[in-house]
């Protein structure tokens, strides 16, 4: 009969867990096909919703575009090349939105991953990163959603420069426009809980972040400059301001628990030094 798999425990101590290099891999394989099964799953989700999201983006991309058309000579439509681009297309749009639905399932299996090679006091802050990070990214798509008209707008208002002319684009161009600064924004603002792990673990200080938060502010800048897929200045803006403010929030928040941590440090040090000695 084939050996049957153990699960693997969460040791109070990761000093008490020394896995082998296969079994280090071995986990490593079952949260990659964990990973993989999420993402498979999304996207068949998404080859259903496809159509009513597809709506919804489209309709508020038109209806952006035509609030700035209106009364011009300007016309906007959308029409496919050949037959074979409406699969490909509904096959690119349900990857994109299984990518989405399977992120945060995909987060929660990576910190599966690493758990048992941290130390109880490293754990406790890491507990609520998948909620955390869930909300992050839901905070971000929606900022990103409120904000699309705008940019939309914005864009089609250099199209009145050129009087006479009709923009006559492939369904789904700007629908990918759209889903992919969803996902940007929601991936961007990971960046402060990235930020507050690195603080909450020990790797980064709060006297560090507070001396380099001018560094840290031009680095977010330039991380939004890279991931906005217009990599037009508006875009990069509309991501980098939040994410400033929230970078800063997060420093306050690592340095509000280091301090917390230091003091149950130093109160832990002086009960042990009350204990009389026998």
């Amino acid at each position: 009969m084939p050996k049957r798999k153990t699960r693997r425990t969460v040791p109070e101590d990761p000093e008490d867990f020394r896995a082998t290099l296969v079994e280090h891999l071995e986990e490593l394989r079952d949260r990659v096909i964990r990973a993989l099964g999420f993402l498979v799953v999304g996207w068949i989700a998404g080859w259903f919703l496809e159509p009513t999201l597809y709506g919804y983006l489209n309709g508020m991309v038109v209806k952006a575009a035509n609030s700035k058309l209106h009364g011009t000579n300007v016309h906007y439509q959308e029409a496919f090349r050949n037959l074979t681009e409406a699969f490909l297309l509904k096959l690119q749009l349900s990857f994109i939105i299984g990518l989405v639905f399977a992120f945060p399932f995909i987060v929660v299996q990576l910190w599966k991953f690493i758990e048992p090679g941290l130390k109880p006091n490293e754990r406790k802050p890491l507990k609520r990163v998948a909620p955390i990070s869930v909300l992050l990214f839901a905070t971000g798509a929606f900022f990103c959603w409120e904000v699309l008209p705008y940019a939309i707008g914005w864009f089609t208002f250099y199209v009145l420069d050129f009087p006479g002319v009709s923009v006559i684009q492939e369904p789904g161009i700007m629908v990918f426009f759209c889903l992919k600064m969803l996902l940007a924004f929601g991936v961007g603002f990971q960046v402060p809980l990235v930020v507050y792990i690195l603080g909450a673990i020990g790797f980064l200080s709060a006297e560090t972040l507070i001396k380099y938060w001018r560094h840290g502010a031009v680095g977010i800048f330039v991380l939004a400059a890279v991931v906005t897929p217009s990599n037009d200045w508006f875009s990069m803006l509309l991501m980098a301001i939040p994410l400033t403010l929230l970078f800063i929030g997060s420093i306050f928040a690592v340095n509000y628990t280091q301090k917390k941590k230091r003091k149950a440090e130093l109160t832990l040090d002086e009960d042990e030094a009350e204990v009389p000695e026998l």
